[in-house]
């Protein structure tokens, strides 16, 4: 893991007239309909270029932390004695007998059969090299960015490719996983255009290959028998494959009469992701760790140091910096506590709730990340999404933010590699 003193290259802005031909074509062509963050822009002028051999480290490493990952899920599924200590929401757990707990449960009896999963883990260069801050095991989001966008920048950087088509794996290995020309629900939260935006980018890049998808709700499935069938005014019909990208700890907040339980078992329909992704989702997997029969030497080694944050003197004022606190089940870094970054009265709002309720919390040794200076010479903090489709590298997706703290505020930003 001994990094270069940086993995980038660099990389000259775009001209203004070509950054707004660029982002004409994301929305039009990749489906980026988001491309302003309250006052700035959606996505940055210039890419991540990484050097060849840092591309290669990353993509080898991906595939290490896939393979454990998927090998640790499979065991969790069969251990719900250790679901508790995971940070699953309140209302699953009535000491063992929520609704959601009990799905969980049955899960090791009859799991979802399996298809193309998913998986994106989260990098930050530091001094001592690579580190992830996360993975997002559930409902990892950003194809159209790590695709369609990627292919558009490096079009103006000779020199530099993309490092995957991350959807385009992802859509042949959904496409392989069925019968010939399948039908794909692409099931997600419909409310959300940044939802509805990936599935569209999905759906196009599925029909390219012969599938045919529908973009529904889950209350827009019946579950026949453990089949999954489209239940809407607009389609009706068996369907051949799921791909979930709906939470899974909203699930249970859905009515029992849509099915929603088929995600976590019994379903015969082959699905992606299967919402036990959440076991692995979780923030506090690392807390099991060591109940477990799996050996996770890579996750140990590129993780940092995570604990129950009851075990850690965060609140203490000379040593509480080394640490950071995080929700279980938080998303596109949403309410996370980093002292000195986080603002002042967001830190106390947080720091109660995990005081209040430390097993919905996770305490993380914070680690330097390395800046990048941008074109005008002010420092910015990368972050690289790397994809695997099942134990595969498939590409990656960039954030760039001001601080060390990569949120929905974060800037989209082309990961390409050195030709």
């Amino acid at each position: 893991m001994t990094a270069p003193a940086t993995p980038w290259l660099p990389a000259a802005p775009l001209a203004p007239d070509e950054l707004a031909r660029l982002r004409r074509r994301a929305i039009f062509d990749c489906c980026k309909w988001d491309p302003q963050v309250e006052d700035g822009a959606a996505l940055a002028d210039a890419p991540l270029v990484l050097r060849a051999g840092a591309w290669r480290e990353l993509a080898a490493l991906a595939e290490l932390l896939a393979a454990e990952t998927l090998a640790a899920e499979e065991e969790l599924v069969g251990r719900p004695e250790l679901h508790a200590a995971l940070g699953l929401p309140p209302a699953w757990w009535g000491g063992g007998r929520g609704a959601a707990a009990a799905e969980l449960a049955h899960a090791g009896r009859r799991p979802p059969v399996s298809a193309a999963r998913l998986i994106r883990f989260d990098f930050h260069h530091t001094r001592d090299g690579w580190r992830i801050s996360e993975a997002n095991t559930d409902v990892p989001g950003g194809l159209n960015e790590a695709s369609g966008i990627a292919r558009l920048v490096a079009s103006h950087y000779p020199g530099a490719e993309p490092v995957g088509d991350t959807a385009g794996l992802y859509a042949r290995a959904l496409v392989a996983s069925g019968r010939p020309s399948p039908h794909v629900a692409l099931v997600h939260a419909t409310a959300y255009t940044d939802d509805r935006q990936v599935m569209t980018y999905l759906a196009r890049r599925l029909e390219e290959l012969g599938a045919s998808a529908t973009l529904a709700s889950p209350a827009n499935l019946q579950w026949r028998g453990g089949r999954a069938h489209i239940a809407a005014d607009w389609r009706s019909g068996p369907v051949d494959l799921v791909m979930r990208f709906f939470p899974a700890e909203w699930l249970p907040n859905l009515p029992r009469a849509c099915g929603w339980s088929a995600f976590f078992h019994g379903a015969i329909t082959p699905m992606s992701n299967p919402a036990t992704a959440l076991l692995t989702q979780s923030k506090r997997f690392p807390l099991v760790w060591s109940a477990l029969r799996t050996p996770l030497p890579t996750w140990r080694a590129l993780l940092p140091e995570t604990r129950d944050p009851r075990d850690v003197p965060w609140r203490d004022a000379a040593r509480g910096d080394d640490w950071v606190l995080k929700p279980a089940l938080g998303r596109v870094g949403e309410d996370i506590a980093m002292r000195g970054v986080t603002g002042e009265k967001e830190w106390r709002t947080l720091a109660r709730e995990a005081r209040r309720h430390p097993r919905d919390w996770v305490a993380q040794r914070r680690f330097e990340a390395t800046p990048l200076e941008n074109a005008c010479g002010v420092p910015v903090y990368p972050c690289v999404g790397v994809y695997t489709v099942g134990t595969q590298v498939a590409g990656a997706y960039g954030r760039l933010a001001p601080k060390p703290l990569i949120d929905w505020r974060a800037q989209d930003v082309a990961v390409l590699a050195a030709a």
